[in-house]
């Protein structure tokens, strides 16, 4: 079996479904390819993952009509940000510029949404596309590209030709490695825990982010009196904290969080994933492009992972779309080139300079300890500097 399409999707996660979104009411014909179940994708698991969003990703999912589909309990408005170093002691604060609220009424810093919901509001909006069809339990075994066309061969057989081949298919991607695309990869030998909490005192809508010797607590408000916890260790620890009862489990998160929350109990299941970040070295090849976290996977304390894989899919949806109304090739080298111009430069110095982060606030020494406290502290006496940081929480300037 053999058929022709004018965009092949490879991951129908987030970015993937998303980017299919992006060509309703156009009749370039799509085809998402994906390994999981049809049951997975259009009723997905909650896998312990709240994602932030800033406020120009509300706003690319509006346009999308996504964000309508989400109901008012699954939106969980995040007002304030804390950081801390080692203790509860001092906290770098950041709030919304009274100038951002009075321009844009803007009342937050950003919303919180489960990882489920986003993917099961965007299957949703896919579903019902004439011009989307979506191929799953299956998988990629060759990719072939010349100048004219591209073609793929999947496991059972089928071979699908196209104009242009997209890869959304995770940090680990196929895609990628099979373009001959390098990436900088770091393992950070680490694992990250998550699970909700359930606290007899007010969270007040405020994440809060401590770095302590060899952990990181980040704790993401949902209801009042509902927390998500996210807890990164080294992965010798996290063998230990992930053998714990859901009752050790509880009085050990309370006990990190310094009681801020009052007595906490596991509200749902344990989750635990790898850490690891990656930033492919070019986000294109011949009539292929790289999008969500196949182009860039974050580490997530600076919590721009999905942000950034909506703006993929935002730079790239906009480009297409400008050449399909002016009759050009929608897979033509200068169109990606612009493409992979425009996202590296937004996403390269974020990934370096989060992974410059990182190394400075777990790095266990006296010396970086002193360095931390001052930079908490400096930062916070210098409005330049937490503004700019503010920005890149809400997205917004």
């Amino acid at each position: 079996m053999s058929f022709l399409s004018d965009i092949i999707i490879i991951g129908a996660g987030p970015a993937g479904l998303a980017f299919a979104r992006y060509f309703k009411g156009t009749d370039l014909k799509i085809v998402m390819i994906d390994k999981a179940d049809l049951t997975d994708i259009q009723d997905p698991a909650y896998d312990g993952r709240e994602i932030a969003l800033t406020h120009h990703s509300k706003e690319i999912l509006q346009d999308l009509g996504v964000w309508q589909r989400f109901g008012h309990d699954e939106i969980y408005p995040l007002k304030d940000a804390k950081v801390y170093n080692g203790g509860f002691d001092y906290d770098l604060h950041f709030t919304v510029p009274k100038d951002l609220q009075r321009l844009s009424s803007i009342d937050r810093l950003g919303n919180l949404i489960s990882n489920h919901n986003i993917k099961k509001a965007l299957y949703d909006e896919v579903k019902e596309l004439p011009n989307v069809q979506l191929l799953t339990a299956v998988s990629v075994n060759s990719i072939h590209i010349d100048d004219t066309m591209a073609k793929i061969t999947l496991n059972d057989g089928t071979i699908l030709t196209t104009k242009l081949i997209i890869g959304a298919d995770s940090r680990m991607s196929y895609v990628r490695r099979t373009l001959g695309i390098g990436a900088h990869m770091n393992d950070f030998g680490r694992t990250v825990v998550v699970f909700r909490v359930r606290h007899t005192q007010s969270n007040q809508a405020t994440a809060q982010e401590c770095f302590f010797d060899g952990r990181t607590l980040a704790l993401l408000p949902l209801q009042d009196d509902l927390t998500n916890c996210v807890i990164t260790l080294d992965n010798h620890q996290a063998k230990e904290l992930l053998s714990k009862s859901p009752n050790e489990l509880a009085k050990e998160a309370q006990r990190m969080m310094g009681d801020k929350l009052g007595a906490c109990t596991i509200a749902g299941t344990v989750h635990h994933y790898p850490l690891m970040g990656v930033h492919a070295n070019t986000f294109i090849a011949k009539r292929a492009a790289l999008i969500g976290d196949a182009a860039v996977g974050m580490h997530p304390v600076t919590a721009h992972g999905y942000n950034l894989g909506l703006m993929s899919v935002d730079t790239l949806g906009k480009l297409i779309i400008k050449a399909y109304h002016d009759d050009l090739d929608i897979a033509s080298d200068a169109l990606l080139h612009k493409y992979n111009l425009q996202h590296q430069a937004h996403t390269r110095p974020l990934y370096h300079g989060t992974n410059m982060m990182v190394s400075l606030f777990t790095t266990q020494t006296r010396p970086m300890r002193i360095l931390r406290d001052a930079t908490l502290r400096i930062s916070n006496n210098l409005p330049p500097v937490k503004r700019w940081i503010t920005s890149q929480l809400t997205g917004k300037s």
